[in-house]
């Protein structure tokens, strides 16, 4: 396996007065061993200092703090030039919250309670937002890769038993970055996952028209199976 292909760990600052729920859902992102938790803030000043001083690849805001409104901090975060994704997790549920949160750029917004499973999705969401794209690449768009950062890409709304959303995203993103038709036993080593492993979440993306397959035929045997992304016949190798 190469560990150096395993992607780093979101880094994720915590906004919530309540020190409990900062608790509770300290643990629940923390079950994610690529998430690391840098920070709590309990006020809007905390939260800013932090955010500044720990530059978190995500963000995660309550509404009603003790010395003011996140949706005020978050406006000030964009006014200021901060980028960070910022999804808002409070009780605050009425339209005019919610309006005003994505209209100053928070990307997801939970309402509590929420599902762990609804907490997975937007840290998936995260992360497929932030593919790194190819250092040739580097500055520079393309529609897919747009569609992504807006949160636009497909979804696969109910996946089967044994498809992790996680590894599925990290086996797919692997496939994107891969500058040839590759192999399960290569993704695997990415990705650090057996091949018989990555073969099943590869024939998967197969299935839901995400990959394409390849054989190679040279020696005698059994061709080769080589993945890559779908795509226009016009964009493949």
């Amino acid at each position: 396996m190469n560990p150096a292909a395993a992607p780093a760990p979101t880094r994720v600052l915590l906004v919530e007065d309540d020190l409990r729920v900062a608790r509770v859902n300290r643990e629940l992102l923390e079950r994610d061993p690529d998430v690391h938790v840098v920070g709590s803030a309990a006020t809007c000043a905390q939260a800013d200092a932090l955010a500044r001083a720990l530059s978190p690849d995500l963000i995660l805001l309550d509404v009603h703090l003790p010395d003011g409104s996140g949706l005020g901090l978050l406006r000030h975060w964009r006014t200021q030039g901060l980028t960070t994704d910022v999804a808002l997790i409070t009780a605050a549920d009425d339209e005019a919250s919610v309006r005003l949160a994505l209209a100053h750029g928070a990307f997801d917004y939970l309402i509590k309670p929420f599902t762990g499973a609804r907490l997975n999705d937007l840290l998936a969401r995260h992360r497929a937002r932030h593919h790194a794209p190819h250092p040739a690449d580097a500055g520079r768009l393309d529609q897919g890769r747009l569609d992504r950062l807006l949160g636009l890409g497909p979804t696969l709304p109910s996946l089967p038993r044994g498809i992790d959303p996680n590894t599925l995203e990290r086996v797919a993103q692997a496939l994107h970055g891969a500058p040839h038709p590759v192999s399960a036993e290569d993704i695997g080593e990415q990705v650090s996952l057996s091949r018989v492993t990555a073969w099943r979440y590869l024939e998967y993306l197969v299935r839901s028209g995400a990959a394409r397959l390849d054989h190679q035929y040279g020696q005698a045997g059994r061709p080769a199976k080589l993945y890559r992304p779908s795509g226009p016949p016009d964009e493949q190798p």
